[in-house]
């Protein structure tokens, strides 16, 4: 399923007839559409010099996290590790900021520009521990697709 769809993501993001944000929004509806555990599909970028995120395109429910500060929430948390972050269950997280009830598990993966953590890709589930080797691998590839058009 993930190669098809890496060859779909890649040619949405390579569409430079576009704006940046416009193919991030169509790169999230496409993730979501396409893999069923794949509830929530956003991007976080770090905002300005501070040290907070601001939610960018986003395909799924609205969440009242716009702005995260680093540290909080598995998304400010990965801000400051620079790894990835596999949370198969949401509930045995102190950490964790929620964006809904619906919610079971998540994955972020940060986005590197110049080897400076500039942001992320946030994927939510409604589904506990959805998230296999192969999610990680794909998530790693869009992030770095996602890198060179920033």
């Amino acid at each position: 399923m993930f190669d098809h769809l890496k060859e779909q993501a890649s040619r949405v993001l390579a569409d430079r007839s576009r704006p940046v944000d416009d193919r991030l929004q169509d790169l999230c509806g496409l993730l979501r559409a396409s893999v069923p555990h794949y509830n929530w599909v956003g991007f976080y970028f770090r905002n300005g010099k501070r040290e907070e995120l601001k939610l960018g395109p986003y395909a799924g429910d609205p969440t009242d996290h716009t702005i995260i500060p680093f540290g909080k929430g598995i998304c400010g948390q990965v801000a400051l590790s620079n790894q990835n972050f596999v949370v198969p269950d949401v509930s045995a997280q102190d950490n964790y900021l929620a964006c809904s009830l619906n919610v079971k598990a998540e994955i972020v993966v940060p986005i590197f520009v110049g080897g400076e953590n500039i942001g992320q890709i946030d994927i939510d589930s409604h589904t506990t521990d959805p998230f296999s080797e192969a999610d990680v691998e794909f998530l790693e590839t869009i992030a770095g697709e996602v890198a060179r058009i920033l």
